[in-house]
């Protein structure tokens, strides 16, 4: 392949990816994954830890910390998936705090519950959000009450679980390494065939 026939602007476009994609890796395994370990290290030490008062504004510092609230004129009873306990039932108190009473296998169940105090620990509300739009929607996530002790009829809640925070980091940069490297095979496999089809590329007899 002669410089003339050097697909210059091609290369280019494609090496600005790949350096993209790798730099997209190394920022994965160098930046977000050592600040996403400190955090679970630090939210793993939460239960553990004097209760606070519940958060006005959502915190994940503050996830599977002690807390408790008055819950009054309870509304809005809903049912979200619990896996194998069956499902969640959430309400809202005043002032529109979420709270998980606990877990029912029946997907018909209404809790006939007039509120009162509640203590539990701090998670997250449940998400309505398509996975794809929270790629672009970078609301905190609502913060939620789980009752530590169900009202009658209703089964006690999971204790917290720190599984249940993703840390989706390494397989990030495994996937922006792989991408990098299909890229560049591709592009070379690409830039072959297209020497082989030029004019005089054939072997001379």
């Amino acid at each position: 392949m002669n410089a003339r026939r050097f697909p210059v602007i091609p290369t280019i476009i494609v090496a600005l990816a790949v350096a993209t994609m790798i730099a997209l890796c190394l920022w994965q395994l160098l930046d977000r994954l050592p600040k996403k370990e400190a955090f679970l290290a630090q939210i793993e030490r939460n239960p553990a830890r004097p209760p606070v008062a519940f958060p006005r504004s959502p915190d994940d510092r503050l996830l599977f910390r002690r807390s408790s609230i008055d819950c009054r004129d309870p509304r809005d009873q809903q049912l979200a998936g619990a896996g194998g306990a069956g499902y969640r039932v959430i309400v809202r108190c005043a002032g529109g705090v979420a709270v998980q009473l606990g877990t029912t296998r029946d997907p018909k169940d209404r809790i006939a519950w007039s509120g009162g105090r509640i203590d539990g620990y701090i998670s997250h509300a449940p998400d309505s959000r398509a996975l794809i739009t929270t790629l672009f929607d970078h609301r905190a996530q609502e913060m939620m009450l789980v009752a530590a002790a169900p009202p009658a009829g209703l089964a006690a809640n999971r204790p917290p679980d720190l599984s249940a925070i993703p840390n989706s980091h390494l397989a990030y940069a495994g996937q922006w390494f792989f991408f990098a490297a299909i890229a560049s095979v591709i592009y070379v496999l690409a830039s072959r065939r297209r020497s082989l089809r030029a004019p005089g590329a054939g072997p001379s007899s």
